[in-house]
């Protein structure tokens, strides 16, 4: 399906005194899979609503296939939206759900048949046609929303966190499926989660939001393995976030102090002197016997406890230098090699370090001295 290009250009929302967008740039190509990520209050949902129109912006342009359509009504705009409240008609059975907004365009009846069929077919829901909603699953519902966006073939859609409302092993089948969904279609997708997992498995891109801005655009491996603040590499995952004095450079490596253990740095701003940040993510921290041989890029530690999740446990070591550290090991029935009290070496290759500047925080009120939420590992309590 052709078109589906939006710009956002200086993109701006207040009310009243509250900045809610702050002159956002961002370029979305035709057909891409588009993801908003962020915290609540971030901004994400008023950009989603300010392309569909429910809002107008205070100032900035809405470009859509070319045409700024910033002051143009919601209903002359080529783009339709999904809620996480699926807003169907309790009353009518799945075919006329679907076609609600075919008839309100006065389409022939021959023509809503056939492109309900098509969308039905589509979404997985053949033989459902005539249940009512309250006959249907969650993820049967959520279906039905997209089937009757779908059938009016926009050029965008914009889903506002759509799988919320669903449990974890539904969201897990849908998310593979409104994938595919969309790679079959052509359309464009703009969708608004918190979920960093639905952004990273979905997305063709990412625009990290924090307090009105864009911290961050690139693909799924870019945002995640490359972090370019510190808010970005705290809110993705685990990051393992501990602070440390850039001491030395050689241009592609930084020579990293925490305590009295210096470490190479490989990735990042490997040209930054004094305090920084550094980060690694648990599936790239070694953990071997406190008796073996000790590499390059090695900290003594303590096992304080383990986090059965399944595939994976979850290691938590106390450094020698006080920071708590957490480690992602495949479960492998080894799990009880890591009892609490255990000592170990704690290893992160240079090429999985990351610097990241003090200064370079993206507005996150972190204070340079305080690490953030991800510093602490899964389950240890906050003040």
């Amino acid at each position: 399906m052709a078109g589906g290009e939006i710009e956002l250009k200086g993109l701006t929302k207040r009310f009243e005194e509250a900045l809610a967008v702050d002159a956002i740039d961002v370029s979305i190509r035709a057909g891409e899979f588009f993801s908003l990520l962020g915290p609540s209050g971030c901004g994400k949902t008023t950009t989603l609503r300010m392309i569909a129109g429910f809002e107008r912006p205070t100032s900035g342009q809405i470009v859509l296939d070319r045409v700024d359509v910033a002051q143009v009504p919601p209903h002359r705009r080529n783009v339709h939206t999904v809620f996480q409240s699926y807003a169907l008609f309790p009353h009518k059975n799945v075919f006329d759900n679907i076609a609600f907004g075919l008839r309100r365009r006065k389409a022939p009846k021959d023509e809503v048949r056939r492109r309900v069929a098509e969308a039905i077919e589509l979404v997985e829901l053949s033989g459902l046609d005539q249940r009512r909603p309250n006959q249907l699953s969650g993820g049967q519902q959520q279906r039905v929303a997209l089937a009757r966006a779908l059938v009016l073939r926009p050029a965008v859609l914009l889903l506002d966190e759509p799988l919320g409302a669903l449990d974890a092993k539904i969201r897990k089948q849908l998310r593979v499926e409104l994938k595919a969904l969309q790679e079959e279609v052509g359309i464009t997708f703009v969708f608004v989660t918190h979920d960093q997992e639905e952004a990273l498995s979905m997305s063709d891109r990412i625009a990290v939001m924090n307090k009105g801005r864009i911290e961050q655009i690139g693909t799924p491996a870019e945002v995640y393995e490359d972090p370019g603040t510190v808010f970005v590499a705290d809110f993705l995952g685990v990051s393992n976030l501990t602070d440390a004095e850039a001491v030395s450079s050689t241009g592609r490596e930084c020579a990293v102090r925490i305590g009295e253990f210096t470490l190479r740095a490989g990735c990042g701003d490997t040209h930054a002197r004094g305090a920084v940040k550094i980060v690694a993510r648990p599936e790239r921290v070694e953990l071997l016997p406190f008796d073996a041989h000790a590499p390059d890029n090695t900290v003594p530690g303590m096992v304080e406890r383990t986090v059965y999740v399944g595939s994976t446990v979850q290691v938590i070591v106390r450094l020698a230098t006080g920071q708590p550290i957490q480690a992602a090991v495949t479960n492998a029935g080894s799990a009880g090699d890591y009892r609490q009290g255990t000592a170990v070496l704690v290893r992160v290759a240079a090429d999985a370090l990351r610097v990241l500047a003090v200064a370079d925080h993206g507005g996150d009120g972190t204070a340079s001295g305080e690490p953030g939420p991800a510093a602490l590992p899964v389950g240890a309590a906050r003040a």
